[in-house]
């Protein structure tokens, strides 16, 4: 058996299944109708056309809700709706979601419908203030859900229970596309087939909202990124030019590494709106121009960033026995915590909590994984925070500067109580198969790239080779921070592996031997192509 027929087997997918796989069908979609409230919310967006009313797209200031509006912005127009405005939330005006404030002002400047997008499933006062207003308003998410929903006049959500939908783990731009293929059924204006021009917005907001790839998700992104290769937005053309990212060459990395960077640092800096407006224009300059803002943000927040990190990490350091890190401070950006707060769940391997004081109140992320949920551990501190929630492994929470230490021992007390051992295994890469070095070649690379698109729940294969011997070790970097490794095998081969960000014990000395967990890509260098790794993890043989 061939490695890569290995990989297949190892991640179960039989030979019966490997053409449906590796080619989707797009076809096979599942039926939108199956969705609760689809049918209320397609029959209040007939009398909405029919009658011309004005109708505001809610969206988020994420990459999932600025995709999800720009889906909905552009069906609309083909449905031939006229009178179609979009509210993006500013991060540090509004907030997530929506808000009592916002309703007030989108119900004052005349609009009879709300659509959300990515939020609203939990915004029952919301909803009730716009209803007083005389706003109707249809909720498409797939965040978590109360017992009841909202008083909205249709809430579209997948992880409803009342509901036999296929598949619950949609993006909110998933949601948005599945109104979009139920109205196709009743309006004119955008025919059965054409909605595919869409799919490059909805891989976008899928990919980098961290979904689940598989099922439709799967789908959407495969031909999704086809669709981005040859896009028809300028706004798509100039972020792929300012990120330096080739369409031909596309694939879910660019999307969840360079484009998605850029596109959120509007939000968490100063206003996402620079990138639903990138998203949107039909004018290249325009759309260049605005790229080119979200490129200078995205330098601006890694700087940012990497000064919060630093001095997250004495905080950290002085709080060694907790098993759950929450730090704070003033000067830190709420719009960045959250990226600090994966860093340092990667540097400490625990779950971390990362915070912005402001004044009386505080507002931040947190991200956890393995067993431990972040959603649940604010539930647990509910009588100390203001408000709070999320997912398992990314949630955010406000709260009363004051309480910052009863919610650390809080948050704390839940992970003692529950009883998770080992979890530090759980970030350790697992591996599809062991490798001999003379088994990889540019067939295996090409092999392995008809599994994209990777990301969650379809990780880029992971390869270990054991007992490897290490003939080099070259420090790189301008910190000496990362390290290209080169081994060799039983098999006679070498293969060099490059560690970005690298822990100590990878810098190895010639002659010692090591199991290590990688995977392959092409290195091209002056003409010359090569098989290289990228090392996940290496464990030193004494």
């Amino acid at each position: 058996m061939s490695i890569f027929e290995r990989i297949l087997a190892a991640r179960k997918i039989t030979p019966a299944e490997r053409a449906a796989f590796l080619s989707p069908d797009y076809s096979k979609r599942h039926d939108p109708f199956l969705l609760p409230d689809m049918e209320k919310a397609v029959t209040r967006l007939e009398q909405a056309r029919e009658k011309q009313e004005r109708i505001t797209i809610y969206g988020d200031y994420d990459i999932d809700g600025l995709t999800a509006t720009s889906v909905l912005l552009d069906a609309f127009a083909s449905f031939g709706f006229e009178h179609v405005e979009a509210f993006i939330p500013n991060r540090f005006v509004e907030g997530y979601g929506l808000s009592i404030d916002a309703v007030e002002r989108i119900a004052a400047e005349g609009a009879q419908l709300i659509v959300t997008v990515d939020c609203g499933s939990l915004s029952h006062k919301e909803i009730e203030r716009a209803n007083e207003l005389g706003v109707d308003v249809i909720v498409t998410d797939h965040h978590n859900v109360a017992d009841t929903p909202p008083p909205a006049v249709a809430t579209i959500n997948p992880k409803r229970a009342d509901h036999s939908y296929p598949f619950i783990d949609l993006a909110g731009v998933g949601v948005a596309f599945k109104l979009v293929q139920a109205l196709q059924t009743r309006l004119t204006g955008l025919p059965i087939g054409q909605e595919k021009w869409l799919l490059d917005l909805v891989a976008l907001g899928t990919v980098c909202d961290i979904v689940t790839l598989k099922d439709e998700n799967r789908t959407n992104v495969f031909y999704g990124l086809r669709v981005m290769a040859k896009t028809r937005r300028p706004g798509i053309k100039a972020l792929m030019a300012v990120s330096a990212v080739e369409p031909k060459t596309l694939n879910a990395r660019s999307l969840g590494f360079a484009l998605g960077p850029r596109m959120n640092a509007a939000g968490r800096l100063e206003t996402a709106q620079y990138a639903l407006d990138m998203l949107t224009t039909h004018d290249p300059e325009h759309a260049l121009e605005k790229a080119q803002q979200l490129d200078q943000l995205n330098k601006q927040r890694r700087a940012e960033q990497d000064e919060i990190f630093k001095a997250a990490i004495v905080q950290a350091e002085a709080l060694a026995a907790d098993p759950v890190l929450v730090v704070s401070h003033p000067d830190w950006n709420h719009g960045i915590v959250g990226i600090v707060a994966a860093k340092l769940l990667e540097k400490y391997q625990k779950p971390a909590f990362v915070l912005q004081e402001m004044g009386e109140t505080s507002k931040g992320s947190a991200r956890s994984y393995g067993d431990f949920s972040a959603a649940e551990a604010i539930k647990a501190a509910h009588d100390v925070i203001t408000k709070g929630g999320g997912h398992k492994l990314a949630a955010g929470v406000t709260m009363p500067t004051k309480n910052i230490e009863q919610f650390r021992r809080r948050v704390n007390d839940f992970y003692h109580e529950q009883k998770l051992f080992d979890q530090q295994k759980l970030l350790l890469p697992r591996a599809d198969v062991d490798a001999r070095f003379d088994e990889l070649d540019e067939t295996l690379v090409n092999y392995i790239a008809t599994l994209e698109p990777f990301g969650q729940g379809n990780p880029q294969p992971v390869l270990r080779t054991a007992q490897a011997l290490v003939l080099g070790c070259k420090v790189m970097g301008a910190d000496g921070q990362h390290v290209k490794l080169t081994f060799k095998d039983d098999s006679g081969r070498t293969l060099s592996c490059i560690a970005f960000s690298a822990p100590k014990h990878y810098f190895c000395e010639p002659g010692e031997y090591a199991d290590i967990w990688y995977q392959i890509d092409i290195n091209e260098w002056q003409g010359r192509r090569s098989v290289e790794g990228r090392l996940l993890h290496l464990e030193p043989i004494a």
